[in-house]
């Protein structure tokens, strides 16, 4: 089984505002299509047994609003294979109701945070509910952690150092930082070693894959490959691409240095439900066949 920890429910264009989508003809060389297809991604799994984690987005600041209602139908198309993610505006009014929301009436198992794209710090005290929540119900936190291609998305709220003032307060909430917090992987390191409820996942990476070996290397070097958790962040990649581009490092050799095969298949297979604490929803997992 394959667990993608990140992937998206993007109904529409709708969703973004203009200047959002004039930003984001940055994010790869090639245009990327900001509409989600479940049939697509269905489709771009390679026959793999997948399991995914799904959400939306909200970030007023940047332009970005999926309402969680779009999510819980995106979902609710294959329940046996999809968890959904409620996502959280801490800036906008009425947030704490939508978190409720979200876990009691929509079924949510999960938060997801963009503090670079709404414009918030993940350790700011006005969060503190979230964190609370999220320790009481077994909520894992989701935030995107990185660099952006939005002009106006301030990159300092989306350091990865920023999170080990909030893992320090809240340790029982396990947390992935998202895209191995690239171009500050050392960071993301640092902090994910340090924390044990702490992950990075590596969606959206492979398709630099000069800066993704020596990402990985600095993996390697401090001993975190656990912590690693697979991910896509599809509709921008696919499941076998992602596949393909984390095998295709094991072909590449730097004077002494390369990646180990075996730890890189174990981050493909790694059983993140089981340390999110999340429920498989697999049918057959719930009558034990194939468990």
């Amino acid at each position: 089984m394959i667990v993608d920890v990140h992937a998206h429910c993007w109904p529409s264009l709708d969703c973004f505002s203009p200047s959002f989508q004039a930003d984001a003809r940055r994010m790869r060389v090639n245009a990327v299509n900001l509409v989600s297809r479940y049939e697509d991604y269905r489709a771009s799994t390679a026959g793999e047994d997948v399991v995914t984690l799904v959400f939306g987005g909200k970030a007023r600041l940047s332009g970005v609003w999926i309402d969680d209602h779009d999510v819980a139908a995106y979902v609710a198309r294959d329940p046996g294979r999809m968890i959904g993610f409620m996502s959280l505006d801490p800036t906008q009014d009425g947030w704490q109701d939508e978190m409720h929301e979200g876990r009691e009436r929509l079924g949510f198992k999960g938060i997801k945070l963009l503090p670079m794209y709404a414009g918030f710090y993940p350790q700011e005290e006005r969060l503190d509910p979230l964190w609370r929540y999220a320790s009481k119900h077994n909520l894992p936190v989701l935030l995107h952690t990185g660099t952006t291609f939005v002009a106006n998305a301030p990159i300092d709220c989306t350091l990865p150092r920023h999170l080990d003032a909030a893992a320090i307060r809240y340790p029982d909430v396990k947390i992935i930082l998202a895209h191995l917090g690239h171009p500050y992987e050392g960071e993301t390191v640092a902090v994910i070693r340090k924390h044990a409820n702490l992950y990075a996942d590596i969606s959206a990476l492979f398709y630099r894959p000069w800066q993704f070996f020596h990402s990985l290397m600095l993996v390697h070097e401090y001993n975190v490959w656990e912590k690693l958790l697979f991910g896509t962040d599809y509709p921008v990649t696919t499941v076998a691409e992602t596949v393909s581009g984390l095998r295709s490092l094991c072909d590449v050799k730097i004077d002494r240095f390369s990646l180990p095969r075996d730890r890189v298949e174990a981050l493909i297979h790694r059983d993140a439900l089981g340390l999110l604490g999340l429920p498989d929803p697999r049918p057959s997992a719930a009558s034990g066949v194939g468990a």
